[in-house]
């Protein structure tokens, strides 16, 4: 049974779509059979999944909407992960969901009929905490935030973790915390290494063991339509989410057999 994993955070630039993208692909380089469903309007892990956003024949949106069904919105990357591209129409299906019955669940409506195709569905959300943010939690199994360590970022999580908690009451009872990833991480930075300090000692095991590190060839590979595996195999960056895809397997396989 595949794991749906929505990669949230409600504070922007904190390497959410970078997260999806990479983690993507370094699952699918494991091998492991991957879809990565972009649920922001920028469409921004579209464009980095090497698909042209503004050429889109069916998009998420049509999906979410009961125009098409995710099969006929899937297309396949180059990276060896499945596709469902969003872009800028996912701002107006936001509103048109508003009266829609199961307004929240339309996504997970949509994925049910796939969900035995994949080992892994990655769900990139908008950053914020919008009804396209609901639908992925609705969803998901579980949650992977990706953060940067700095001040302001510690405030953010506590205020997603009560989120969360108030959605399993309401939404989805099974939700949990996958993991919490530190992105953009300079070793030289005090504050830095403070608040991962304070990551850890808090969220204990929570906290993935890697670190993604601030890298040039990271912040280069998007605008080529490439994950960094792809742009630069023997990057800082590429080595760093083929470890974190690699810490996700095996605490997904550590999930499993604890409840078997």
């Amino acid at each position: 049974m595949s794991r749906i994993i929505a990669i949230a955070n409600q504070k922007g630039g904190v390497g959410k779509t970078t997260s999806a993208v990479n983690l993507a692909a370094g699952l699918a380089a494991a091998p492991k059979k991957v879809l990565l469903v972009d649920l922001d309007p920028q469409g921004n892990a579209t464009m980095a999944s090497g698909v042209d956003k503004r050429e889109l024949a069916h998009s998420i949106t049509e999906v979410m909407l009961g125009e098409c069904t995710l099969a006929q919105a899937r297309v396949r990357s180059e990276e060896g992960y499945d596709l469902i591209p969003g872009n800028i129409d996912l701002t107006a299906a936001e509103i048109q969901l508003m009266d829609m019955p199961a307004r929240e669940s339309r996504l997970k409506q949509a994925l049910d009929p796939v969900r035995g195709d994949y080992d892994f569905i990655l769900i990139d959300c908008p950053p914020s905490l919008s009804l396209l943010t609901l639908n992925a939690l609705a969803a998901a199994d579980g949650i992977i935030v990706p953060m940067q360590c700095e001040y302001f970022a510690l405030e953010g999580l506590s205020s997603l973790i009560n989120t969360i908690n108030a959605l399993k009451q309401q939404l989805n009872p099974a939700l949990e915390i996958d993991g919490i990833i530190r992105t953009m991480y300079d070793v030289r930075n005090n504050l830095g290494n403070a608040v991962s300090n304070e990551l850890t000692q808090h969220f204990g095991d929570t906290v993935f063991r890697t670190l993604v590190p601030r890298n040039v060839r990271l912040a280069e590979a998007p605008s080529h339509g490439m994950s960094i595996l792809r742009y630069d195999r023997s990057s800082r960056g590429a080595l760093a989410y083929m470890g974190l895809a690699g810490e996700i397997i095996r605490r997904n396989s550590q999930k499993r057999m604890e409840k078997h």
